[in-house]
C-alpha cells in the first residue's frame, strides 16, 4: 500500500483567516517577506531584465558590426526544445534586423553535442565570420580554438555551469538563471535596445517561446524564470505563431495550456526529432509563416513521437527483465537501444526502482550511455570516478551523460556498483512525498482549489502542492485506462483518480477508510469542471 515516507511541512495550521492556505504555502516556500511573496505571485518584467549576462555588450558591438558589414553570421544551435527555442529566437531577430544569417542544427547521431570541428570547416569555407551557439558552447575550448584559426569569431550563449578553463571566444554570454532560450532572448532584448528599439513589441512576443523551453528544460520556476513563464503562458494562450497553433491542433490541445500540456504534450514533440531524427523540423515548425506547412510539420512531430514512445516503451520492457533488484545503481546495456531514447529509458527505471540507473546504447566499438539519479547522490560525480574508463562525460547532479569504449562496459558496471555501495545509504533507496499539511474533507473546495492556483505555474522549485486528508470514506473503487493501468476512486462524496496504480485495487474495497496524499486540480475530462484529487499515495486507515 503506502510506498513512501511522508515528509508533513507544517502541521496544526491556523484556519481562521480565508487565505490562510496560501499564507502556509507561501511560508513553505521560504516567501515570509510581503516582498518576496508579492513577487512570487505578481512576477513582472523587470524581473527578467534584472538577470545579469556576461559580457553582453561585447556581444552587442561584434552582433552589431556583422549586421552592419553584412558577414554571413550562424546561428549554432542544439537539438533539444531549449536548443531549438532560443535559435528561433535568435535567428527570428537577427534576420528582421536586416542581418545575413542562418541557423545551424547539429544532428544527434551523426555529429553529436555542441560544436562540431567538420562543421566549423564547412561553415568557414562558406565564408561564415561570426557563429553565435545557443544552449551550449562553455565546454568548446578545441571547437573554438579551431574556429578562431579559421578566422571565425565565436559568441557563446549559455546557461550551463563554467567549468574551471573556458573557452577563447569573443563573448561569453552566460547566467545559470536561465535556460538558454533565456539567455538568448535576453541577448537579443540588449541587441534590440541598441540597435531597433522599435522592434522590442516584437520580441516580447518571442517570450511565447522561451517560456516553452524554461518549462522543457526543467529549470527552476523562480524569479526571473517563473516570470518568463508566467508571461510567455499568456503570449501563448493568444499566439498567432502557425508552428505553435499548428502543434496544439496536432496534439489534441483546445483548453487552458499551462505547464503540463508543455511539459508533457508539447516539448516531447520538440524534442522527438532531435531524439530519432534531425532536430531541423522542429525550428522549421516554430519559424513557418504559413499555417498549411506549420500544419504538416506539426503532424511529423506528433508521428515522429508515436514512434520515439514505441522505442521507449520496448526499450523500457526489455531492460526491466535486466534490472538486477541486488544492485543499488543499474547498468543496462543493450544494441538494440536507440541512443536518442535511453536518457528516457533511465528515467522510466530511476522511477520504477526508485534507484540510480544508466542506460547504454551499445555500438560496436563505442558506445553511449546516460544516467537518472534519486534525490541525494551525485550521479554525475560517480561516473567521473570512473573516468579512466570513459571517451567524454558530462552532466548534472541527478542526470548524465558518457561515451565509453564498448570493451570498457563490464568494468565501468563493476567500478560503479563499489562506488554506490560506498555512497548509496538505505535512506537514499526510500522515496519520500513532500506534503504542505493535512486538510480536513471539509478543506477540500473552490477557495481552498483558488489559493493553490494563485501559485502557478509549477515546475521545478515550485512543486504543484500536495496534501495529506486522513480517514477517507472509499465509496467506490474502478480501474480504467489501457490495461486497466489507472485507479479511479469514489472517496468521501470526492472523484479521485491515481494513475498507475490499478494494481491496488485487489486491497481495497467500499467501506474501507483511507489516507490519501494526493493533489487538487479541476476535472477537465468531458468538461466536467469539478475538483478532482490526484492521488500519489495511499494507505488503509483501519
Amino acid at each position: 500500500m503506502q510506498s513512501s515516507i511522508w515528509k508533513i511541512a507544517s502541521y496544526n495550521p491556523n484556519k481562521k483567516r480565508s487565505n490562510w492556505l496560501a499564507l502556509l504555502l507561501a511560508k513553505n516556500r521560504g516567501l515570509a517577506s510581503g516582498k518576496k511573496l508579492n513577487e512570487f505571485l505578481h512576477p513582472s518584467f523587470e524581473q527578467i531584465l534584472s538577470v545579469k549576462l556576461t559580457e553582453v555588450d561585447k556581444a552587442v558591438q561584434r552582433v552589431k558590426k556583422a549586421i552592419s558589414e553584412g558577414e554571413k553570421i550562424i546561428v549554432y544551435s542544439d537539438y533539444d526544445a531549449d536548443g531549438i527555442c532560443a535559435t528561433a529566437i535568435m535567428w527570428e531577430t537577427l534576420y528582421d534586423l536586416g542581418a545575413n544569417v542562418m541557423p545551424y542544427v547539429p544532428h544527434r547521431i551523426k555529429e553529436g553535442y555542441g560544436l562540431g570541428k567538420p562543421a566549423i570547416t564547412q561553415l568557414a569555407k562558406s565564408q561564415i565570420k561570426l557563429i553565435i551557439t545557443v544552449d551550449h558552447g562553455v565546454t568548446a575550448i578545441e571547437q573554438v580554438k579551431y574556429a578562431n584559426e579559421l578566422n571565425v569569431d565565436v559568441i557563446i550563449t549559455d546557461h550551463h555551469v563554467l567549468p574551471k578553463q573556458l573557452p577563447k571566444s569573443y563573448a561569453m554570454v552566460h547566467t545559470t538563471s536561465l535556460c538558454g532560450a533565456g539567455v538568448s532572448w535576453r541577448l537579443s532584448w540588449e541587441i534590440v535596445k541598441k540597435l531597433q528599439s522599435s522592434y522590442k513589441n516584437i520580441l516580447l512576443e518571442k517570450l511565447e517561446l522561451a517560456a516553452l523551453a524554461t518549462i522543457a528544460d526543467l529549470v527552476p520556476l523562480t524569479g526571473a524564470n517563473r516570470a518568463i513563464v508566467k508571461l510567455g503562458l499568456e503570449k501563448i494562450s493568444q499566439t498567432k505563431r502557425p508552428g505553435i497553433i499548428a502543434l496544439m491542433k496536432s496534439s489534441g490541445i483546445s483548453t487552458k495550456i499551462g505547464t503540463y500540456e508543455i511539459g508533457h504534450i508539447l516539448a516531447p514533440r520538440i524534442n522527438a526529432m532531435g531524439r530519432i531524427e534531425h532536430a531541423l523540423d522542429s525550428l522549421r515548425l516554430l519559424c513557418a509563416k504559413k499555417q498549411e506547412t506549420a500544419d504538416q510539420l506539426a503532424s511529423l512531430l506528433t508521428r515522429t513521437n508515436t514512434k520515439r514512445q514505441d522505442l521507449t516503451v520496448k526499450a523500457v520492457n526489455h531492460a526491466m527483465r535486466l534490472v538486477n533488484h541486488k544492485h543499488l545503481i543499474g547498468v543496462i546495456s543493450h544494441e538494440t537501444y536507440h541512443e536518442g531514447v535511453i536518457g528516457l529509458v533511465a528515467s522510466r527505471l530511476a522511477e520504477s526502482f526508485n534507484r540510480p540507473m544508466i542506460v547504454i546504447s551499445k555500438g560496436e566499438i563505442y558506445s553511449k550511455g546516460s544516467a537518472r539519479s534519486i534525490s541525494g547522490f551525485n550521479i554525475v560525480e560517480a561516473i567521473r570516478a570512473s573516468s579512466e574508463f570513459l571517451v567524454d562525460a558530462g552532466g548534472h547532479p541527478m542526470a548524465a551523460g558518457f561515451t565509453i569504449e564498448t570493451r570498457h562496459i563490464e568494468i565501468f558496471a563493476q567500478n560503479i556498483r563499489r562506488y554506490a555501495q560506498k555512497f548509496l545509504t538505505d535512506d537514499h533507496l526510500v522515496p519520500i512525498i513532500n506534503i504542505e499539511c493535512v486538510l480536513g474533507t471539509e478543506d477540500i473546495n473552490q477557495n481552498t482549489l483558488a489559493q493553490i492556483e494563485k501559485f502557478e505555474p509549477y515546475g521545478v522549485g515550485n512543486p504543484q502542492p500536495v496534501f495529506l486528508t486522513r480517514k477517507m470514506l472509499l465509496e467506490d473503487i474502478r480501474t480504467v485506462g489501457a490495461d486497466a493501468a489507472h485507479l479511479k476512486l469514489q472517496v468521501a462524496g470526492l472523484s479521485a483518480i491515481g494513475f498507475n496504480m490499478g494494481q491496488q485495487k485487489v486491497q481495497l474495497r467500499p467501506g474501507q477508510f483511507v489516507d490519501l496524499v494526493y493533489t487538487l486540480s479541476v476535472d477537465n475530462y468531458n468538461n466536467r469542471g469539478g475538483i478532482q484529487l490526484k492521488v500519489k499515495d495511499l494507505t488503509i486507515n483501519s
